[in-house]
């Protein structure tokens, strides 16, 4: 039975974003949740980004402020790796089934991690498109931000521009120097067109990987914190390393292994890569 109606789909189609309630189960969310919390209790120990993954970069990354007092937890990459509470949630829940009804029936793993933005925080996302960061053979690519938490419009939620995925690929290279956004121009484009996705803990927002989007600081005493998982169709190859390598890259979730590639004109798709890798965990992949 699908999970999807025949308007949601259009609705992403269209869109290139969509909200889905009830995302994971109650047992799921409280996992996940009670997880965070104690890596952030964890974190109060450290001064600096800590832990390891698969090559070599910190696994847990602080904001600049971070203390015992205030933890600043910002991020976990590749959570699923050291939690079987976000392995389960990346796998084994209704986030993967209804990405599988858009860009399925074969879908597979990508990378992960949490994007939080706890009480206090500065961090903010340019805005962007996803795309240039994990380019493969074709677009059918899809960031799920799950909410970890309520997301609402005052603690850093996600904004996105609706249709713009159907548009160009954006230049993020301004005066010689890769930023990792798109230009002011562009910008100031996103800013009134924006369209905010707030939403209930346990909730999905799916967003097409060419969606521009990007995210406020906190300005709530609530923390927000995001689960996002980046799927493909099993016949998208990646074109580029991965931003957040993990042993689970290609992981077939949902479907069988067609073992086929298929392929869209690159030079139509995207124009021109990114070439500094520090850049690519610092933007890619949601909000």
């Amino acid at each position: 039975m699908a999970l999807l109606s025949v308007e949601e789909k259009s609705f992403f189609d269209q869109n290139g974003y969509l909200l889905v309630e009830g995302a994971v189960s109650a047992s799921q969310l409280t996992a996940m949740r009670n997880q965070f919390e104690s890596w952030v209790e964890d974190s109060r120990e450290h001064q600096q980004a800590y832990g390891e993954t698969i090559d070599g970069r910190p696994r847990f990354d602080l904001e600049s402020g971070h203390s015992a007092k205030q933890p600043a937890l910002r991020r976990v990459n590749s959570p699923v790796e050291v939690s079987a509470a976000y392995y389960e949630a990346m796998k084994d829940s209704k986030v993967a089934d209804v990405v599988a009804e858009l860009i399925g029936p074969n879908i597979k793993y990508h990378h992960s991690k949490i994007n939080s933005k706890l009480p206090g925080s500065h961090t903010a996302v340019k805005w962007h498109q996803d795309f240039p960061f994990t380019p493969h053979s074709n677009d059918d690519i899809i960031t799920a931000l799950l909410m970890v938490d309520e997301v609402t419009a005052e603690n850093g939620p996600l904004q996105v521009v609706p249709g713009s995925h159907k548009g160009e690929i954006y230049d993020l290279w301004h005066d010689g120097v890769f930023t990792g956004a798109v230009s002011d121009e562009i910008t100031d484009y996103c800013l009134d067109n924006a369209v905010t996705c707030t939403g209930k803990a346990g909730s999905v927002c799916l967003m097409h990987t060419r969606l521009l989007h990007g995210s406020s600081a906190n300005h709530s005493p609530n923390p927000r914190t995001l689960f996002i998982t980046v799927y493909s169709a099993e016949d998208a190859i990646p074109c580029s390393p991965n931003p957040v390598p993990s042993q689970y890259e290609g992981l077939l979730v949902k479907g069988e292994a067609s073992n086929r590639i298929r392929s869209v004109p690159f030079d139509i798709m995207m124009p021109q890569l990114p070439k500094k890798a520090s850049f690519f965990d610092q933007q890619a992949g949601g909000g």
